[in-house]
């Protein structure tokens, strides 16, 4: 990995680049706990150079970047003044009246670069808003831990919901600015919205990204953020990933292993009601784990379902979702190797290599 700070920076801090859009207009922003510049919040940066705050859109896990995954969030205020308009409740769409007096939208979240974390498929809705109402979109490009390459099955159509909208493999490896710009260019939404993606400066797609803000309450650090990928697709088993420890995403487990490492989730900040709460689980420590290979380690899953006593109860019905077609669960049922299930996704990586390759900012 090279580390170069300076190549690390998203782009909110290139104010020089976005703050003429910003002169003389209303101004809503789609954002939360990560949208900050020199430890202050944009919000605050705006309001403090005068610019006119309208309204606040915010994804799954609120404002605050606070609540359990899944949890439908009503909206707020900021400072009892900016009504906060939350996009994981009622809408997941902002709606004419949230939008009546805005003349420019501005995005800036931090994202993971997997296709089921929701902060790409809140992208989506806002870019049809946008469209629908003729307001401008600007898209404050981030860094990316998963951009330097693409990994996992490509999403089918049948399969598409909140955690997995689009044509494509689990890890994309884009920016978050040029997956902005994919979805417009594919026309996946009704219409293309006006899309600007203002870009990082001297950014490198092979340098390593330090989180210093978690993107989400069980994403706490680097490492289970790397291993995000692999674990996630665990959401869909009776697999414990270690929501309600202080380790999520960084070991995973059940009552059934007969592994000595052992942990026991109990309702915690993050996770109110973990599966398995309670109860002691058996499993694999990650914490320490590091791996040369960039992929999706299908190793730990086919492992848990093999030693599964009882394979019916393995897999649920958000399986499919989150693997975004039924193949992969077929596959592992029917006993095939990883290298059998990773050819199977070649031809789908190709031809969205192919699509991806237009839209690379860097």
């Amino acid at each position: 990995y090279h580390f170069n700070l300076f190549s690390q920076q998203p782009a909110i801090y290139n104010t020089g680049d976005y703050i003429s859009y910003l002169q003389n207009k209303n101004i809503g922003l789609v954002v939360n706990h990560t949208s900050v510049l020199n430890n202050v919040h944009l919000v605050d940066s705006l309001l403090r150079l005068g610019f006119q705050v309208k309204t606040i859109f915010s994804p799954e896990h609120g404002f605050f970047g606070k609540e359990d995954a899944g949890k439908f969030l009503s909206d707020g205020y900021y400072n009892d003044t900016i009504s906060i308009v939350s996009l994981y409740g009622d809408n997941k769409k902002p709606q004419a009246k949230d939008l009546d007096k805005i003349d420019v939208l501005l995005f800036d979240i931090q994202d993971v670069g997997v296709r089921f974390y929701t902060y790409i498929s809140t992208l989506h809705y806002v870019m049809e808003a946008c469209a629908d109402h003729n307001i401008k979109l600007i898209v404050l490009d981030r860094p990316n831990s998963h951009v330097n390459y693409i990994d996992g099955p490509v999403l089918e159509k049948d399969f598409s919901s909140f955690v997995g909208m689009h044509p494509v493999p689990i890890i994309y490896g884009m920016t978050i600015g040029e997956y902005a710009m994919m979805i417009n260019g594919e026309e996946w939404t009704s219409k293309r919205c006006d899309l600007i993606v203002v870009s990082m400066h001297n950014y490198l797609r092979n340098s390593e990204y330090i989180f210093t803000i978690k993107p989400s309450p069980n994403l706490p650090n680097n490492q289970a953020i790397k291993l995000y990928p692999s674990l996630c697709l665990f959401e869909g088993t009776n697999v414990s990933v270690g929501r309600g420890t202080n380790f999520p995403f960084q070991h995973f487990g059940a009552p059934y292993f007969q592994n000595t490492y052992s942990f026991k989730p109990i309702s915690n900040f993050g996770s109110k009601h973990p599966k398995y709460e309670n109860i002691t689980c058996y499993g694999e420590d990650l914490r320490f784990y590091k791996s040369d290979k960039y992929e999706i380690n299908l190793n730990w899953l086919i492992n848990a379902y093999n030693i599964c006593p009882n394979k019916v109860d393995f897999f649920n019905s958000f399986f499919d979702k989150l693997a975004g077609t039924d193949d992969l669960r077929k596959q592992i049922v029917s006993g095939l190797s990883i290298e059998e299930i990773k050819q199977s996704w070649r031809h789908n990586l190709l031809d969205f290599q192919d699509i991806r390759q237009k839209y690379l900012i860097y």
